[in-house]
This record gives structure tokens, sequence and C-alpha cells, in this order.
């Protein structure tokens, strides 16, 4: 138990608060996001070709905004396809239930 409840407090209202800036800034349904994760880490999924071929393709099947998503994965790290799994899905994967 920590000896300062107050920082406690503060501390986890910071978190949640940045939590909150991150559901926020996904720019598409939570579900579709998860299921992008889901789609490029399938079973037989093809090896990252260094591109966002099959996350373009995934978000064009589901006429989402692949202008806006686009930079959207850049700032957090998928910049390909295996990148949107380890880095995107690494920061995201646990608010859309993955």
């Amino acid at each position: 138990m920590s000896k300062d409840p107050d920082k406690d407090a503060l501390k986890k209202a910071w978190k949640e608060q940045q939590r909150e800036k991150l559901v926020a800034s996904i720019p598409m349904p939570q579900a579709d996001l998860r299921a992008l994760f889901d789609f490029l880490d399938r079973e037989g999924a093809p090896p990252c070709d260094h591109t966002l071929r099959e996350t373009i393709e995934f978000l064009k099947q589901r006429q989402l905004d692949v202008d806006r998503i686009i930079p959207w994965l850049h700032e957090y790290g998928g910049y390909c396809d295996c990148e949107v799994i380890f880095n995107v899905d690494d920061k995201f994967g646990e608010i859309v239930g993955r």
C-alpha cells in the first residue's frame, strides 16, 4: 500500500485520462479496429511485405476512411502490416478487447 493516497489517486486519474485520450483518438469504430488486428494476425496471413497492403485492403472492404486512418496508424508506429500488429495492437489491443 502506498504511503500517499492522494498521489495514488492523482496517478490513477492521470492514467484514466491518458486512456480516454487514446480511445478518443481512434478514427474508426472500435469493433473495426479489433477486426483489423484479428485480420492481420489471422492464421495463414501472408508474410509482411513491409507495406500496408493488407491493412488498406481491409479498410477499403469495410468502406472506412483510409486517408484518415493511415496517418493515425503511422502516429502509433504502424508503417506496415506487421507493425500494425506489433505496435498499434500493443497500444490499443486491450482497449478494443483483444
